[in-house]
């Protein structure tokens, strides 16, 4: 089985970003499940303004998974920055409407604002009272200079700090701000980028060890490169964190080149990884974090 942890799509097909490309409808994101084996996916929202050019709700989250039950796990999401617009607004009974009609977890969480910003740490601990994980992206800039997700210095102290204040809030990490950081070489210049060469473990790794409130979600190009630069170092990786690490695509465009997936299987077919830690990372892990019961 294979469950992917990070994916999105629109039925807007009449915008598209600068570049010409758009998020997969749902029957495109079906297809592209059906021809990589993907068995189910994680259907992010996307609430926040930031580097937008379509609103994806948590009401079309749930409406999308509603025609593929068997294939969609509806994630809802809400930005901080909602409702009374302060650090005292009251997101338990949105958050609570969502998880009752069958959202798993919150995300993409993209606020471009500070991760430890007053308004995000009030958002932080009713997600952990209410008990769903989230999925959140990280970004090297703020203050509108064209990025989104939520900010953090080299080194994520302000990340640190969220996984010190909320224990028991379980957090997907994304992003290349957070996978550059598996290296104690990343610097300010690269941290936003797909840093190449030999891995000296740095603060992704002493996160993950210290916290184990923190997951991997290892979609996309950040978390593939994060793996795959120094595959010894990768493969090491893989298997102290095997409880703890998600496989995901981050599926957002048409078409998308996904990796992730052939590489998995040559790890498997090398016995560069043990059969249980590739079906840990492969589903197992998401189904437990998930609660999906499968």
């Amino acid at each position: 089985m294979l469950i992917d942890i990070h994916t999105h799509a629109s039925e807007c097909t009449g915008l598209t970003r600068y570049n010409g490309s758009r998020y997969p409808t749902l029957a495109e994101l079906i297809d592209m499940l059906d021809e990589r084996g993907i068995d189910k996916a994680v259907l992010l929202c996307s609430v926040s303004p930031e580097v937008r050019y379509v609103l994806v709700t948590p009401h079309e989250v749930l409406s999308m998974a509603a025609q593929h039950p068997d294939r969609i796990i509806p994630f809802c999401s809400v930005d901080p920055r909602m409702m009374t617009n302060s650090n005292k607004a009251d997101f338990r009974p949105m958050l609570r409407y969502f998880q009752d009609r069958g959202c798993k977890g919150i995300g993409e969480f993209i606020p471009n604002i500070d991760f430890d910003h007053p308004l995000n740490m009030n958002l932080f601990a009713q997600v952990e009272e209410v008990g769903l994980p989230l999925t959140f992206h990280l970004a090297s800039t703020k203050d509108h200079q064209g990025q989104y997700g939520c900010y953090d210095d080299l080194g994520l102290p302000r990340l640190e700090k969220v996984l010190q204040t909320f224990p028991k809030l379980k957090l997907l990490a994304h992003s290349q701000v957070f996978w550059s950081e598996i290296s104690a070489d990343v610097t300010l210049e690269n941290r936003s980028s797909y840093p190449k060469g030999p891995v000296r473990p740095g603060r992704a790794v002493e996160l993950l060890r210290k916290y184990p409130n923190l997951y991997g979600d290892l979609s996309a190009g950040s978390g593939y490169n994060a793996i795959t630069r120094d595959p010894a170092f990768g493969d090491a990786f893989l298997d102290e964190f095997a409880d703890r690490l998600l496989f995901g695509t981050d599926i957002a465009n048409v078409p998308q080149d996904t990796p992730q997936i052939a590489y998995l299987q040559k790890l498997r077919a090398e016995g560069r990884i043990s059969p249980e830690n590739a079906e840990k990372i492969a589903w197992q892990n998401a189904n437990r974090l998930l609660e999906l019961g499968l």
